[in-house]
């Protein structure tokens, strides 16, 4: 139920940057040394991504919930790829093997973001293996 919550607060955290909100945005996006943002993405695609998320909860609630639908199963194993890829990262930005190391972003990447998509993709893989 946890991983439920996160992917549900994730969502919503992305909805309040599409409306417009700025809370956490600074260090949610990845800069260069310098502080130029590497990634400024429009508010339509912070919806996109906060829809994504409540998806992806509700996914996580039919795997609690013991529902072995090979969509439900598929689908929680694609969540779990994306969410393992991104700990590896980029080799660029994020991840970690990431180049940029001093920024912002890159110690909210390392210290929480990083684990943060560990814990949910290995959630998503236990969740699986427990069927």
């Amino acid at each position: 139920m946890l991983l439920v919550i996160i992917l549900s607060i994730l969502g919503l955290v992305h909805m309040y940057w599409a409306l417009g909100g700025v809370w956490g945005i600074d260090k949610a996006l990845p800069t260069d040394n310098k502080g130029n943002k590497l990634l400024n993405p429009p508010q339509p695609l912070s919806a996109l991504v906060g829809l994504v998320m409540f998806g992806f909860a509700y996914i996580a609630y039919e795997l609690w919930q013991g529902n072995d639908d090979n969509i439900i199963v598929y689908a929680g194993w694609g969540i779990a790829t994306i969410f393992l890829l991104r700990v590896v990262g980029d080799f660029h930005m994020v991840g970690l093997f990431k180049k940029i190391k001093d920024t912002p972003f890159a110690k909210y990447d390392t210290w929480f973001y990083i684990p943060l998509c560990l814990y949910i993709g290995l959630s998503f893989v236990m969740m699986i293996l427990e069927m």
